[in-house]
């Protein structure tokens, strides 16, 4: 396509991106570096555009900060985190999804806002105070030893009634030295136009730049990424379990993912070790123990609490793990994970969420699949963890 060019393999950025970009990463009036948000309705390419804005950030940038505040569709981690990482090197093929491990992940444990907007929300503000801390700091600005980094912020599509209330806070929250909006054809799907945010609130100075979402450009990431939500949430929940597996490992038909996933050895776990909390997003339970089998759970260890009350969100979380089955008279539950030994000797709480688990995982007995999971083993091989 004349005029446009891709940092992307696979991808097409169109011009007007490609120059909000490089108008956010060289702006000669950003001292300390940006810190930028993109936001607009659901599939219009804010992922897209967010991903070439680290790759042209890196640049110029050692290294460059992205928070991603995605619960339902997360870009690096399984569903039901929010997630801060830090990267030195670009983004090289968005052909293959990619799990990262997290400079800090915390599991709010649903795929939706909806269900818990005020854990939500201190969530992702416990991520930007964590950033701030430890990367953003003005006595660093010209200290060359440990220097500011640039930090990105992609959101999800939420952006009407509730959702237009909790971005709002997230805008607030957020020194911001750039938002960018993206835009539709469709008016009544889009956000208010101008700094909306600020009515009522401080003015600061903020660069807006309104982006007009490209069908091609917002679609031409490869046909696994178009998959349905559901789809996608089991291809990266398998993805990050694969981990327990040797990466060399290829797997290419159903039969296979299952057979891999019922011979993975679980770790025994003793119930009075650990102290299991459920999450706001989780509907309540009388058999706390009994109701762990075949969850996916975040784990957490209690002296990483990045608040006072123990009970609150957000909880650090340093992986995942599944609860194959669950032993009462023994007092122990089965759990399989990724993290390693030394890692998961720290662990000390499980973080009980709402996140639904593939029907792969949670029948790694039985012998009967259906389509869906069919077609998620076909996609496996494609999937790769670093």
């Amino acid at each position: 396509m004349a005029g446009e060019r891709s940092s992307l393999p696979s991808v097409v950025i169109p011009l007007p991106w490609e120059e909000a970009a490089d108008s956010i990463a060289y702006d000669s009036s950003s001292r300390p570096p940006p810190i930028s948000l993109v936001c607009g309705p659901g599939n219009c390419g804010k992922s897209t555009f967010s991903l070439h804005l680290l790759n042209t950030l890196l640049s110029r940038y050692e290294r460059v900060a992205y928070l991603d505040t995605d619960v339902g569709q997360a870009e690096f981690t399984p569903p039901g985190c929010l997630s801060l990482h830090i990267f030195d090197k670009p983004i090289p093929d968005l052909s293959i999804l990619c799990l990262k491990t997290p400079e800090r992940c915390v599991f709010y444990g649903g795929v939706s806002a909806k269900n818990d907007p005020k854990g939500y929300l201190n969530s992702i503000f416990a991520l930007y105070d964590h950033f701030l801390g430890e990367y953003y700091q003005a006595s660093n600005i010209n200290d060359h030893s440990k220097p500011m980094l640039p930090l990105i912020v992609n959101t999800c599509g939420w952006v009407k009634g509730l959702g237009f209330n909790v971005l709002v806070e997230i805008l607030r929250h957020i020194n911001l030295t750039h938002v960018v909006q993206f835009r539709t054809s469709l008016e009544k799907k889009n956000l208010p136009r101008g700094m909306f945010w600020l009515e009522g609130a401080p003015t600061g100075k903020v660069n807006l730049i309104e982006i007009q979402a490209t069908p091609n450009a917002s679609s031409n990431r490869p046909a696994l990424i178009k998959k349905d939500a559901v789809m996608m949430r089991d291809l990266r929940i398998v993805s990050y379990f694969r981990q327990c597996m040797p990466r060399d490992l290829c797997i290419s038909s159903y039969k296979e993912l299952f057979r891999c996933l019922a011979t993975i050895h679980p770790y025994e776990v003793h119930f009075s070790e650990i102290k299991v909390i459920r999450l706001c997003c989780q509907a309540p339970s009388l058999e706390t123990c009994q109701s762990l089998d075949n969850s996916i759970v975040g784990l957490g260890v209690s002296s990483m609490v990045p608040s006072e009350s123990e009970n609150s969100t957000p909880w650090w979380c340093i992986g995942l793990g599944f609860v194959r089955a669950v032993d009462i008279h023994k007092d122990l539950f089965y759990l399989i994970t990724p993290v390693p030994p030394s890692s998961l000797k720290m662990v000390d709480v499980l973080l009980c969420g709402s996140i639904e688990t593939p029907t792969c995982l949670s029948q790694t007995h039985s012998h009967h699949g259906n389509a869906q999971i069919a077609e998620t083993a076909k996609l496996l091989c494609r999937l790769k963890s670093t």
